[in-house]
């Protein structure tokens, strides 16, 4: 609820959401340049990183909505520029598994670290419980997004 008591209006998030999603992508499209990668190419970093598990040229796909082709090119791209290797599974030869390489952060870290101060001075506004109930709606948000998957590119 607001001030007034009436629910922040969904306009007013979708316009902060699309902002947000603005300034990131300007980041991401500025190491994307620096270091000769396509913007999906530094998403399919980004799932490589967060995954849970060692990240599958398939679960890649299927989370970029890219074909085949595509994730192959992308994965080319990110080895030849040092980002990942790619190994074998040894229970099934036929498994790829997609590992980002340790060195390879270095970079990463050094471009985002204005996101990293940025996001840390805007944590600084907020108390824990606030801050708690801000990533609770980011990971529904996330959840309800996760579930709309986009045609194969």
């Amino acid at each position: 609820m607001t001030e007034n008591g009436t629910r922040t209006d969904l306009q007013v998030f979708a316009v902060a959401l699309r902002r947000t999603i603005g300034e990131v992508n300007r980041l991401v499209h500025g190491f994307a340049a620096a270091e000769g990668l396509h913007s999906t190419d530094v998403h399919a970093l980004s799932f490589v990183l967060d995954h849970p598990d060692t990240a599958t040229p398939g679960l890649l796909r299927e989370h970029l909505g890219l074909s085949s082709g595509a994730v192959t090119a992308c994965l080319d791209r990110l080895e030849k520029a040092g980002h990942i290797r790619r190994s074998r599974a040894d229970d099934d030869r036929r498994v790829v598994r997609i590992h980002y390489v340790p060195g390879a952060r270095t970079a990463a870290r050094a471009h985002f670290m204005p996101l990293a101060v940025a996001a840390g001075r805007a944590n600084d506004r907020f108390t824990e419980d606030e801050l708690s109930l801000v990533l609770r709606y980011l990971d529904a948000l996330n959840d309800e997004l996760g579930e709309q998957r986009a045609p194969l590119r």
